[in-house]
């Protein structure tokens, strides 16, 4: 019975991590909508996805001490109603700093309370296959970058971004709020069945916070995600810049998000045989690859080819984070940890989206973007060859 529902429990993550980040991630396509219609600048639209994921993050730390303490439930309840409330204000914004405010940060803050929580629950309900339920959870990101962001550019194209923003906020009532109602606490846990066993699953939250192995988790999770967002936040617009049509343009941002769901789930399934750490330094280093070959994919063949490759790296390696976590640190505290990994990671999303907004500005391409995401990349491997593994006797300072 306890796996059983534990699928449920798989299957409501991916729903409401669809629609929380998703509808976060789809400021991609309203991009140019929003900069031709309401004169801002790309670089200032930027900021609202810079401060969605900085609150995202600081919020995810929230949202999972939250969980910890009071369930998952009614975290994801109250993210769902902040959610919509976010959405459906940003549509009526008239000047660009209430859009920076009511998307980056109302939306934001919502969004966090959809991942971070829902992945440390979804660890806390498996013993067997915990790499591939974790995986199928964080799949909801690349189907809301598949299904959100192509529901907002139809309904952009025919009715305008209001009207388009206004509607997700909607969905996010609609489909949010039920899917919450099916949440239950995860079981009474078994003896722990991975390394943490012992001083690392007994750390409060701030002994973990200081521990050298979750520093180098962070790092990387941080260094992964600068290296990938802006990449990712400017697809569709580099797409439009190589002459490839609106519509058609967002269906690469969708050929990322297919790539990342067989990434995850091919992955997840790997890393249950052989152990996240090796997955995630091979994932790492064919991010960094695509990342410097989209220079040289200038048509739309070549586009939805490398987007894809693209997708599988880096949707692959996400999931593992909380995967080496939960062998560091046990369950007790995997909510906050988890969270708290999250926030180190979105300081990294963060990055991307305004740099690309500002090379952009600057050198009317994204040449330099690609560059520098490349060399953060890198970073990012050389930062995991580093992990070692979970110490019987984690030493505090």
């Amino acid at each position: 019975m306890r796996f059983q529902y534990g699928w449920v429990i798989v299957l409501v993550g991916i729903v409401v991590s669809c629609i929380g980040v998703g509808t976060m991630v789809s400021l991609a396509v309203f991009l140019q909508p929003v900069s031709e219609a309401m004169g801002w600048s790309r670089a200032g639209i930027s900021v609202a996805s810079m401060l969605a994921f900085l609150s995202l993050g600081v919020s995810s730390f929230a949202w999972g001490a939250a969980s910890d303490r009071y369930g998952t439930r009614a975290v994801v309840l109250a993210g769902g109603v902040l959610l919509g409330l976010g959405l459906c204000a940003a549509s009526q914004a008239n000047a660009l700093w209430q859009f920076q405010l009511l998307f980056g940060v109302v939306v934001g803050t919502a969004a966090g309370s959809s991942y971070a929580p829902l992945i440390a629950t979804t660890t806390s309900w498996f013993t067997t296959h915990r790499s591939l339920a974790v995986a199928l959870v964080s799949m909801g990101l690349g189907i809301g970058s598949m299904t959100v962001a192509p529901l907002a550019t139809w309904i952009i194209v025919d009715y305008g971004w209001r009207a388009a923003m206004l509607a997700l906020g909607g969905v996010a009532w609609a489909v949010v709020l039920p899917a919450a109602l099916l949440l239950r606490p995860p079981p009474p846990q078994p003896k722990e069945d991975s390394l943490a066993e012992g001083a690392g699953a007994a750390l409060s939250v701030s002994q973990v916070l200081r521990t050298p192995q979750f520093a180098a988790i962070a790092f990387t999770y941080f260094a992964c995600c600068a290296a990938h967002s802006g990449p990712i936040f400017h697809m569709a617009s580099y797409a439009m810049l190589c002459g490839v049509a609106p519509f058609a343009a967002t269906t690469v941002l969708s050929m990322a998000g297919l790539g990342g769901l067989a990434g995850r789930v091919v992955c997840g399934l790997i890393a249950d045989r052989v152990g996240a750490k090796l997955v995630l330094v091979i994932g790492l280093a064919a991010q960094a690859l695509a990342i410097i070959l989209y220079p040289v994919a200038r048509d739309l063949t070549s586009l939805y080819a490398l987007s894809l490759f693209f997708g599988f790296s880096y949707g692959g390696v996400m999931p593992l984070y909380a995967i080496v976590i939960r062998q560091y640190f046990g369950a007790r505290t995997m909510g906050a940890t988890f969270g708290a990994a999250t926030l180190a990671s979105t300081l990294g999303m963060a990055i991307g989206p305004l740099a690309g907004g500002w090379i952009f500005d600057g050198t009317g391409g994204y040449a330099w973007l690609y560059t520098g995401s490349f060399a953060i990349g890198l970073g990012a491997v050389a930062i995991a060859l580093t992990f070692r593994p979970p110490q019987l006797v984690l030493k505090i300072a």
